[in-house]
């Protein structure tokens, strides 16, 4: 337990802090997942709208911080060569 005021004031930030970047990077992980199933399956029509959201979230989330910059460009180059073999 912190014994200076100002360390519980940041203890308590920093745990609001933990929650908001995991709700970001599990949107993420969710938009990622829901994207690799779409490819797996074949499903082709969806491809456009599921890796645009999914590049809006990896965006949304390194500008917040959430997760690396070069992170979000390694993923993003990625799925795109991913959807570049089906075609």
């Amino acid at each position: 337990m912190p014994n200076i005021k100002s360390a519980a004031k940041r203890l308590r930030s920093d745990a609001k802090k933990r929650m908001v970047n995991r709700m970001r990077k599990s949107r993420v992980y969710t938009s990622e997942s829901n994207l690799l199933k779409a490819i797996s399956n074949g499903q082709t029509d969806e491809l456009p709208q599921l890796l645009s959201k999914c590049f809006s979230e990896l965006d949304k989330a390194a500008k917040k911080g959430a997760i690396h910059q070069n992170k979000a460009n390694r993923k993003k180059q990625r799925l795109t060569a991913r959807i570049a073999k089906l075609a």
